[in-house]
């Protein structure tokens, strides 16, 4: 690998751990940046919700795919559209169905394997910024579906470059670790919140599934999967992880993860088929969180992604 292109990851002496590394990260300051508000419409009768800067300067335009739960405010994906914009890159940021600033219209919402809204967004972006490279980075369940979508289309895919940060590589024993420790944190504050916005779909659709579980598995299982066509979680997981799609990246992939990742561990990477892979460059870093790094000194993460598509 290319570490030359890369400053060593040294984290802060304060923080020790990786739930220090993924908690403080996620309560950072959003920097103020304008950004247009976008709605494409989609084949069956939907909506995206995009956050759009557009500099229309001819350079490599950015697209971004937020994580469980997340959006285009995220502090990940605003603060790097910020970075972005002050070295010239135009950026395009995707709110996954639901979460955005309103419900969608149909009874699905998302989920770590759906890459045909990907698909719109790149052909939305290429129609949009003429002639212009595109890229692409991914955080998370974000990065998963972005390593799916990479391995579908092959050399025929839209990103030149793209970044995977912190991506699940085994739905199955991700969702299983959910359930372990401190991770039952983070599990809680999920669950919550995709319960509210089932209930709310409810309204709408009431021949939705109902669910009275306690684990994001169960919530998989009940809900995620039968409204996206899944017969059950493990065929959802089975079907979705990225683990089965990074042998067959075929355009220059980076991916970032720090091995004590708990919400998202290293451990259940394809190691082999990342090393047989030669678009494929990794950083693991020894310390770090999930789509967390606290760094001396700061930015590192912002910086390791730029490096990267600017190489």
């Amino acid at each position: 690998m290319s570490n030359h292109l890369f400053r060593t990851f040294e984290t802060e002496w304060w923080a020790f751990n990786s739930h220090i590394h993924t908690v403080v990260a996620s309560l950072s300051a959003v920097k103020s940046l304008e950004v247009d508000r976008i709605e494409i419409e989609t084949p069956d009768d939907d909506f995206l919700e995009i956050d759009v800067v557009n500099l229309k300067n001819g350079n490599p335009v950015i697209t971004l795919f937020h994580g469980l739960e997340g959006s285009s405010e995220r502090f990940y994906i605003r603060n790097l559209m910020y970075d972005l914009k002050s070295i010239g890159y135009s950026s395009v940021a995707l709110n996954f169905r639901g979460c955005g600033s309103k419900q969608n219209k149909q009874p699905r919402f998302y989920h770590s394997g759906e890459t045909s809204d990907y698909k719109l967004l790149f052909d939305w972006v290429s129609e949009q910024f003429n002639n212009c490279d595109i890229y692409s980075v991914g955080f998370s369940l974000g990065g998963n579906a972005l390593i799916k979508s990479l391995g579908e289309l092959r050399e025929s895919h839209p990103s030149q470059k793209s970044v995977a940060v912190s991506p699940p590589y085994d739905l199955k024993e991700g969702s299983l670790d959910m359930e372990k420790g401190f991770n039952q944190v983070y599990s809680y504050r999920f669950l919550k919140t995709l319960v509210k916005k089932l209930a709310s779909k409810r309204v709408q659709f009431p021949e939705l599934p109902t669910f009275n579980g306690h684990t994001i598995y169960d919530f998989d299982d009940k809900v995620t999967a039968p409204i996206h066509g899944f017969d059950n979680a493990e065929h959802y997981y089975e079907t979705c992880s990225s683990k089965q799609f990074i042998k067959d990246v075929k355009k220059p992939l980076l991916i970032i993860h720090s091995k004590e990742d708990t919400l998202c561990p290293l451990q259940y990477a394809p190691f082999t088929d990342i090393k047989n892979n030669t678009c494929i460059e990794t950083i693991f870093t020894e310390k770090g969180g999930h789509v967390g790094f606290i760094s001396n000194p700061r930015n590192w993460l912002n910086e390791s992604i730029i490096s990267w598509l600017q190489s």
